[in-house]
């Protein structure tokens, strides 16, 4: 995706994986250079041995000369959509050459394209899929990409929207909502025991995100259960309120939780 746009920006902590095409075989996922480089190592020790290590035997039976190819294949066309992204996206306004002001041709375009496509492909460098590619790995393949840290505004601005995106997806214990003035309200979903301690009864702790006030709320599962000492029934509508400050919570998540761990719905 990155390959396919106008503009890289990065900074000192940004980065990017390797292009190391992923193929799914027998319930597993792995990388299709691994797979090919593994059958080379294997078809390079019987050429130096004239033995075949019996150990090879049930790895061989497998894998076919098809999956061989379609990894072969995968491992081309992500080679491909590279070069030719770079091409269309990334080196339009690549007119001229920095040091000598020459016009660039469309072959030069192509062929800068398909080395810094065979080094982002190269898994036998990288090693692992993911392995982060800084910027300066990236300044060494001769690809232009602009440090947005040394603009402080776009800077700032980058660290911000990062931030929310970090909280936003990179968890599921907030939720979180941009107001009019760009303030961020946070709700932190209470996390609940496994029901599998209680088949019908399941208690968690809640604390109040305003006032810190922690209440006990008890979920029966399937059937109405009498309200343990110190409990608060889990609310009908979801919405629970807190007994100090007044502040309200959804629970809404909880409940989903509880319901799909227990497979009984949550009764009031």
């Amino acid at each position: 995706m990155a390959m396919a746009a106008d503009e890289i920006l990065m900074g000192p902590t940004s980065a990017l994986g390797p292009i190391d095409a992923q193929l799914f075989w027998q319930g597993k996922r792995f990388s299709a250079d691994a797979l090919l480089e593994g059958m080379e190592k294997i078809k390079k020790e019987v050429v130096d041995t004239g033995v075949l290590n019996k150990a090879y035997i049930p790895i061989l039976q497998g894998i076919s000369p098809g999956e061989l190819q379609s990894a072969q294949n995968a491992l081309d066309f992500a080679t491909t959509l590279v070069t030719q992204w770079l091409v269309q996206y990334k080196f339009k306004s690549w007119t001229h050459h920095s040091s000598t002001d020459q016009a660039v041709t469309d072959e030069e375009k192509k062929a800068r394209a398909k080395e810094i496509a065979a080094q982002l492909c190269d898994h036998r460098h990288w090693l692992t899929h993911g392995r982060s590619i800084k910027l300066d790995d990236l300044k060494s393949m001769r690809l232009l990409v602009t440090d947005y840290s040394q603009q402080a505004e776009l800077a700032a601005a980058i660290t911000r929207y990062y931030a929310l995106l970090q909280m936003t997806f990179a968890t599921n214990l907030y939720k979180i909502y941009e107001t009019p003035d760009t303030q961020i309200v946070k709700f932190l979903v209470p996390q609940v025991p496994t029901p599998a301690q209680s088949p019908n009864v399941v208690i968690f702790d809640l604390q109040c995100h305003n006032c810190k006030t922690s209440s006990k709320i008890q979920a029966d599962l399937g059937t109405k259960q009498p309200l343990q000492p110190g409990c608060m029934a889990f609310p009908q509508n979801n919405k629970f309120q807190c007994p100090k400050c007044g502040v309200e919570h959804d629970l809404t998540d909880a409940r989903r939780q509880l319901e799909a761990q227990a497979k009984k719905p949550v009764v009031s």
